[in-house]
C-alpha cells in the first residue's frame, strides 16, 4: 500500500473509531449535526449546477426513466447483445439511468466488455453499469467467468483489518472497472448478529458492530480507490432477521436503541467515508415502522437515513421483485419514491412502474431524485463535467 493512502486510511479509521464511541451514547444525529464526507471528498454541491443544467434538458418522461436500473434484457430485449444500434434505439425508448448485470448477462469476457462498451456510450445520459460482486457467493463476474478476483466471503478476511478491507475492495474495485462496470453493489455493511441468519451470514464483514463500521469504511475507501463506485447494504440492517428476503417477509425487531448501538454504526461509518450509494433492504423493523418494509417507509428512508444520518445522496431500492414487499410492483415503485428513494432496481413490468411513477409523483419530487443521481455521475465522471 502506497505511504499515501496509508495515511489517509489511518485517518479516516481514527475518525470511525470516534463516531462510534460517541454513537453508542448519544441519540440518532439529526441533519443539523449529520455525518461529513471523509477529508478531501467531492461533495454534492461541487457538481450541482452542472447537474441542474443536465435536469433543465429533461422531459418528464426521460426523468423517469432515469430513475431506474434495469437487467439488459429489459432494456434490449437481449440478455447479451452488444449491438450499439440496438442499445441505441432501445435507450431512446427507454432512456433508463443504469442497467445491472449477472450471469444470464455473461457469456465471455469479449463479449461481456463489448456489451458494457455499447450500453454506456449509446445513451444521451451515459448509465451506470452495474453489478454484484462482494466475494464468496455473491460474485457475478468471478463465478460466471472468472474475470476477476476470487475473493472468499469477507467475513473470512476481518482478521486481516482495515488495510485487507481497503486492499480487497480496490482490486475487486480496479478490476470490475477494467471491464466497463461503474458501480458494484458492494460493500454489505449489515452486522451479522442472528446465527440462524442465513442470507447474510458470511457476505457480512463482521459480527461485531465496531469492527464492521472500521471495515465498512476501509472498503469504500478502496472501492474509490480502485475507481469504481460503491453501495452500503442493506439499510437499516440485514444482518439479524432469520428470514430472506428473496421469498418473503423479513422482520427485525429491534428497538431503536438497539439499532444505534449495533446495525447503524457500519452504515455511518460508510457515509462519512463518502460511499456513493446506499441500497434499502425489504426487511420490516417494527420499532420504526410497522407497516411497510424499510423500502417503502418514510420513516426509515427519509427520517432515519436522510435526516437523522444526514444522508444526502443517492438511495437504491434493492431488487423489486423480490418477495418480501407486501404490495403489487407498480404500487412498491410508487411508494419507494415517496417514501425517498431515488434508483427503483429491476422492477419486473419496468413500463408499468415508470407509467405509474410518471401518472403520481410530482415534479419536484422526481427533480430531486434525478439531481442526485445526475451529480452522483458527474462525480464519478461518469458523465462528463463541462
Amino acid at each position: 500500500m502506497k505511504k499515501g493512502l496509508f495515511y489517509g486510511l489511518g485517518l479516516g479509521l481514527l475518525l470511525v473509531a470516534l463516531s462510534v464511541s460517541l454513537w453508542r451514547g448519544l441519540p440518532l444525529l439529526r441533519a443539523s449535526a449529520a455525518v461529513s464526507p471523509a477529508a478531501g471528498a467531492d461533495t454534492p454541491d461541487r457538481y450541482e449546477a452542472s447537474a441542474q443544467r443536465i435536469l433543465a434538458g429533461m422531459t418528464r418522461e426521460e426523468k423517469v426513466w432515469q430513475m431506474l436500473v434495469l437487467f439488459p434484457q429489459q432494456v434490449t430485449g437481449d440478455a447479451v447483445s452488444a449491438d450499439a444500434q440496438l442499445w441505441q434505439e432501445s435507450l431512446a425508448a427507454r432512456p433508463v439511468g443504469g442497467i445491472v448485470l449477472d450471469g444470464d448477462n455473461m457469456e465471455s469476457e469479449a463479449q461481456l466488455r463489448a456489451l458494457l462498451t455499447a450500453a454506456g456510450t449509446a445513451g444521451a445520459v451515459p448509465l451506470l453499469t452495474c453489478v454484484d460482486e462482494e466475494g464468496g457467493a455473491v460474485a457475478r463476474v468471478a463465478y460466471n467467468l472468472g474475470a476477476v478476483t476470487d475473493f472468499e466471503p469477507m467475513f473470512t478476511y476481518r482478521g486481516g483489518g482495515a488495510e485487507t478491507a481497503f486492499a480487497n475492495a480496490r482490486t475487486l474495485g480496479s478490476e470490475l472497472s477494467s471491464l466497463g462496470f461503474n458501480v458494484d453493489f458492494a460493500p454489505v455493511a449489515d452486522v451479522w448478529t442472528n446465527p440462524d441468519n442465513a442470507v447474510i451470514g458470511r457476505r457480512a464483514y463482521s459480527d461485531d458492530a465496531a469492527e464492521a463500521a472500521a471495515l465498512i469504511s476501509a472498503a469504500v475507501q478502496g472501492f474509490h480507490a480502485g475507481g469504481t463506485a460503491c453501495v452500503l447494504k442493506h439499510f437499516p440492517g440485514h444482518g439479524d432477521t432469520a428470514e430472506d428476503s428473496h421469498v418473503g417477509a423479513a422482520y427485525c425487531y429491534k428497538s431503536a436503541a438497539e439499532l444505534r448501538e449495533c446495525e447503524l454504526l457500519p452504515f455511518a461509518a460508510g457515509i462519512a467515508a463518502g460511499a456513493d450509494m446506499v441500497m434499502m433492504g425489504h426487511i420490516t423493523v417494527p420499532a420504526l415502522d410497522s407497516a411497510r418494509p424499510a423500502t417503502l417507509s418514510p420513516a426509515v428512508v427519509t427520517g432515519l437515513l436522510r435526516q437523522e444520518l444526514g444522508y444526502d445522496g443517492v438511495v437504491i431500492t434493492d431488487a423489486l421483485q423480490m418477495r418480501a414487499l407486501n404490495v403489487g410492483g407498480a404500487e412498491a415503485a410508487v411508494l419507494a419514491v415517496e417514501a425517498g428513494c431515488d434508483l427503483l432496481l429491476a422492477p419486473e413490468d419496468p413500463a408499468a412502474v415508470a407509467a405509474a411513477v410518471l401518472d403520481t409523483v410530482d415534479e419536484a419530487r422526481l427533480d430531486e431524485s434525478v439531481l442526485r443521481i445526475l451529480q452522483l455521475k458527474l462525480r464519478r465522471g461518469i458523465v462528463a463535467a463541462p
